[in-house]
């Protein structure tokens, strides 16, 4: 049986990398004669370079950036060159990621992303001509507006101080963000986003995503509310664009993916950026449909299996291609909070916990590749030949 094993990370506790080693472990022990292919993959977040770098080569080049909280942080830039064109791949996470806080210091009321306009400026001194820009993991909130800050924009103690002084900000705190983006335009800006959520709104980066970044619901409405001044004074210094075919304004804040990264990609849309799938950039780089051609089972995985999922996750592009080629997928998750009718109709053939109940979820976090690891060797004896 030849097995293509597919997982994300598992946040917090394994690599993309190291969940499917573990996730291949299980397997073997399992069914040893079974043909495995391993392929990691990330939705824009964590992991991001990793699994381009593996694919595509080029040149690594390390900086040092600003973190949330403007502390310097070791960071790297993947250069690609082809023809004509100079890629750069950055992955935000490096610099304003959740993962770079501890549990005290979680609080998207004063992370910045600062970082990532730092990143971006390396990019382009470097010379590329595109910026792929990975969106995920972030424990910002603050729309972008500490990158714009760093590439230029405006006062960096105005921009850069997160995502709750944003509601303080002054009619003028953009002021050359106009120059900014002139100087940017030469360079196509990509970002690669885990989300298409919108800025503001039920579904926007305040009330749906603040709350895993350290907010409380009142802090939440707080950072809504800032944002939403921040689209105001953006909106008094930069001319509305026009959608030719209905001749109404564009609302970057309303459009998919400006939500992604605590707002990170609307601030990016303000440079120019366009939108593309996260998941679906590496699933194409990696030629991913390929490989599921020649797979009798694809096997994903993420430490949370949930609504969010559903929504430009590895798992949903790993579910959409193997449905695609008639191939079964089943997912492996730390824990699994989706019923069989959601599961279903992602093309999902099955779920599996590594911690089943409550009380299995402090074993899976102290030995995440082990648990994780005989609960595939379980897996395996369901949908391995050798043991039908």
């Amino acid at each position: 049986m030849r097995v293509l094993i597919a997982p994300d990370c598992f946040t917090g506790t394994l690599t993309a990398t190291q969940a499917a080693e573990a996730i291949a472990e299980g397997w073997r022990r399992s069914a040893p004669d079974d043909d495995l292919t391993l392929q990691p993959l990330s939705d824009g977040g964590p992991g991001f370079l990793d699994v381009l770098t593996a694919a595509l080569g080029g040149a690594t080049v390390s900086v040092t950036v600003s973190d949330p909280l403007r502390r310097p942080v070791p960071a790297a830039i993947l250069m690609v060159d082809s023809g004509v064109t100079r890629t750069a791949y950055i992955e935000s996470a490096q610099a304003c990621g959740l993962h770079l806080l501890s549990e005290g210091e979680r609080n998207p009321m004063v992370t910045s992303t600062y970082g990532v306009g730092e990143l971006i400026e390396a990019a382009v001194d470097g010379g590329a001509t595109r910026v792929v820009v990975g969106l995920g993991g972030s424990g910002t909130n603050d729309g972008g507006a500490g990158m714009l800050a760093a590439l230029g924009s405006g006062d960096p103690e105005a921009l850069g101080r997160g995502g709750a002084a944003l509601g303080e900000l002054a009619d003028d705190a953009l002021e050359r963000l106009g120059p900014v983006r002139e100087r940017l335009q030469p360079v196509e800006l990509v970002l690669a986003t885990d989300v298409d959520s919108p800025l503001l709104g039920l579904q926007g980066a305040s009330a749906v995503y603040a709350a895993q970044k350290g907010a409380t619901p009142q802090m939440a409405q707080q950072l809504e509310a800032a944002l939403g001044h921040f689209t105001e004074v953006v909106g008094r210094g930069i001319p509305a664009s026009r959608d030719l075919l209905s001749g109404k304004d564009i609302r970057l804040e309303r459009a998919p993916g400006a939500g992604a990264a605590g707002g990170l990609g609307y601030g990016l849309m303000l440079l120019g950026a366009h939108r593309v799938s996260g998941v679906q950039a590496v699933l194409d780089v990696v030629g991913f449909g390929a490989l599921v051609q020649t797979a009798d089972l694809v096997i994903t995985g993420e430490g949370t299996f949930d609504w969010q999922s559903l929504r430009g996750k590895v798992v949903a592009g790993v579910a959409e291609a193997a449905l695609a080629c008639g191939r079964p997928a089943v997912v492996i998750a730390g824990q699994t909070l989706l019923g069989r009718r959601d599961s279903m109709e992602l093309g999902i053939s099955g779920t599996y916990a590594v911690a089943e109940n409550p009380g299995q979820v402090a074993a899976a976090l102290a030995d995440p590749a082990g648990t994780l690891s005989r609960r595939t060797e379980r897996v395996a004896t369901t949908w391995s030949p050798r043991h039908a």
